[in-house]
């Protein structure tokens, strides 16, 4: 770790505890989710599967949909972003957080993640949810790149890159999805290189 890099902070017992119980309930959701669909399945059946009572079920998830759609994820990665060097401009910044970030996870929760994917865009419900989501993320990025930049949180500039950024998260969603075979996290990587060159689109050798 380089010295100027913060060390991220120590995890407790209790949020590992936290965050175990967490994993394991998306886990064996995602089993009975394969094995008999998403509709067909209950939460007192993914509470039952995980060895927990349903109340406990919904400390951890407030809906069977943001079982599918909440994670550990964005904090790891904003706690990468704030990490990274000055001098790096916010699509710089957000590739290297994404780098790093993602390396902390296990291949297991990376598939994971993958398959929840697929299934928020295949169920209609999960979906609709994951779209009133996104206003809440568009701020999140725009929030985390108005600190880095000292700007206001409302800036325009600020509001519209965070939009082009959530963008290109959902066009690595949807390319990933119909293509089982590319990498996650090297697809986002290349999509933000995309973003930072300004798409310069090529046809028959010709830039447009």
């Amino acid at each position: 770790m380089p010295p100027d890099e913060p060390e991220s902070p120590k995890i407790g017992l209790r949020e590992k505890k936290k965050r175990k119980t967490r994993m394991t309930l998306q886990q064996q959701a995602l089993r009975l989710f394969r094995e008999q669909g998403y509709h067909a399945t209950t939460i007192e059946q993914i509470a039952e599967a995980s060895e927990i009572s349903p109340s406990t079920f919904f400390r951890y998830f407030s809906t069977k949909e943001a079982l599918v759609l909440e994670d550990e994820y964005d904090p790891v990665l904003i706690r990468a972003f704030q990490g990274q060097p000055p001098d790096l401009n916010p699509i710089q910044a957000l590739r290297a957080a994404v780098s790093s970030g993602f390396a902390m996870f296990s291949q297991e929760e990376k598939d994971a993640l993958r398959e929840r994917t697929d299934l928020m865009l295949s169920v209609p419900e999960l979906r609709a949810a994951s779209l009133i989501q996104m206003n809440d993320s568009l701020l999140l990025i725009a929030e985390i790149v108005a600190d880095r930049l000292e700007r206001p949180r409302d800036d325009f500039e600020v509001l519209t890159f965070a939009g082009a950024v959530l963008g290109v998260m959902m066009s690595v969603q949807l390319y990933c999805s119909s293509n089982p075979e590319a990498d996650f996290v090297a697809t986002i990587d290349e999509a933000l290189a995309q973003l930072e060159a300004g798409f310069p689109f090529v046809r028959h050798g010709s830039v447009l």
